[in-house]
């Protein structure tokens, strides 16, 4: 199953919904191993939706999935790499109404670098990403000493 996080933000990331609908459109994704968390963006026409759901339904789908595809909130990503999933980053764009600025690129370019998931800038990349996560192996998040100090040890390396 492939969940997708969209998270809570009162911006819509309706994109990346046009983006699933076409992969299952053209036969690429399978509309009953898709469930999107699109919080305020637009329904798929063909996925399971969830709209917003609490932190245990939330925590259930990240268990149950086999790649999880998140905006650039930190907390969807390390929540989905806790539980070893393969993750695509799909940061939010400003320009494109999604948020406020671009600082979920920062983020999410952490994330590659250190080889944790892979991340999509443009949308038109995201069957490309989906077919190169299946066959890539990451590097296992572990947080032995919290959040914190795996943000300033081995992302920020300070």
């Amino acid at each position: 199953m492939i969940f997708v996080v969209l998270g809570t933000q009162r911006f819509p990331m309706n994109r990346v919904i046009d983006k699933i609908d076409n992969l299952i459109e053209i036969g690429f994704l399978n509309k009953n191993k898709i469930v999107i968390q699109n919080g305020h963006s637009k329904n798929s026409k063909y996925a399971e939706n969830l709209g917003m759901i609490d932190e245990s339904a939330f925590n259930n789908y990240i268990k149950n999935s086999d790649i999880v595809i998140t905006h650039g909130g930190t907390s969807s990503i390390i929540k989905a790499l806790r539980n070893n999933k393969k993750t695509i980053i799909i940061p939010r764009r400003a320009d494109l109404r999604e948020h406020v600025d671009n600082h979920q690129f920062e983020i999410s370019d952490m994330f590659k670098n250190n080889g944790y998931a892979e991340v999509v800038l443009d949308i038109e990349d995201l069957k490309e990403a989906i077919i190169n996560i299946e066959q890539k192996e990451y590097k296992k998040l572990s947080l032995p000493n919290g959040l914190a100090d795996f943000l300033i040890n081995d992302i920020l390396k300070l």
